[in-house]
């Protein structure tokens, strides 16, 4: 086969383990598009973020879960998976795209920072592979899937068409089923956004205390180009990530005010670090909105 004629070779993996059914459909999806691979946990991962296993055994098994396709269970995180995947399943064969999802709730905003189905494609990118994590705002036992395919094989087509920014992760949230159709996709910035947190104390049969998390989740941005803006009303959110964390803003706010030396630096003074001339990925979320 020539290399116009291959197929894109799609690694997908997930964090709510491989037999959840959003990784079902995102199989299904990307079967039409290209060859897959698949490594997903072998067990919920959810909320592990970018946790990586040290100090004790991986285990890479393989599964016959989905007909057809060469697919692996990992005791480990979403960010092993991804390790693995590329340096043992893989080796030599450099995947087209990773994937990741579909998630079983929303990654929008602040939830980022937690999700074990975005670090999986951070890690992507972190390896210099075009990476997408695609989520579905419903937390229901029964959500439904099914308005998401047509969406999914769309965007991803799109990225292995036109790329994926190096050292980009896209964080794709769609909106849950509704009466109305999806009114369409958004390049967006991650909202400010955060969980209102609470601990609920409660006690066990033999009076000893635990805590439960609970809480709200408080949109704090009044912006209209976010993630958070987008799916209140109906649209795709696509919000391309970094794993560079460096705040530019915060650099050049440090080196006007901040002194580096104990003592009078004269004409000693280090050069201030300036950053580049390109601003990071959501770099000043208040001169955007």
């Amino acid at each position: 086969m020539t290399d116009t004629a291959r197929k894109p070779l799609i690694l997908i993996s997930n964090d709510d383990g491989i037999t959840a059914p959003g990784i079902a459909v995102l199989v299904r999806v990307m079967r039409r598009i290209g060859e897959v691979v698949v490594v997903a946990p072998n067990s919920p991962q959810s909320g592990m973020g970018h946790a990586i296993t040290i100090g004790h055994p991986l285990r890479l098994d393989a599964s016959r879960i989905f007909e057809g396709v060469e697919a692996y269970e990992c005791s480990g995180t979403p960010a092993d998976c991804v390790k693995l995947a590329k340096h043992q399943v893989l080796k030599d064969r450099r995947p087209d795209l990773v994937v990741s999802g579909i998630n079983h709730g929303s990654n929008s905003a602040v939830n980022v920072l937690y999700s074990g189905t975005m670090s999986a494609a951070i890690e992507a990118a972190v390896e210099g592979l075009p990476a997408i994590g695609f989520s579905l705002c419903d937390y229901g036992h029964n959500a439904d899937f099914s308005h998401t395919e047509e969406w999914i094989e769309f965007l991803t087509r799109q990225a292995l068409a036109h790329g994926i920014p190096q050292g980009t992760a896209l964080n794709i949230n769609i909106p849950k089923k509704s009466a109305e159709p999806i009114a369409g996709a958004r390049l967006c910035r991650q909202a400010r956004a955060k969980w209102q947190e609470e601990f609920d104390l409660r006690h066990d049969p033999h009076n000893r205390p635990y805590y439960w998390l609970i809480g709200s989740f408080v949109n704090e941005d009044h912006g209209q180009d976010t993630d958070e803006y987008a799916l209140a009303n109906n649209y795709i959110s696509i919000v391309p990530c970094q794993y560079d964390l460096t705040a530019l803003y915060g650099l050049r706010e440090m080196n006007a005010s901040w002194q580096l030396s104990p003592t009078p630096t004269g004409g000693n003074a280090p050069a201030p670090i300036t950053g580049s001339a390109e601003p990071a990925l959501g770099e000043s979320a208040e001169s955007l909105g």
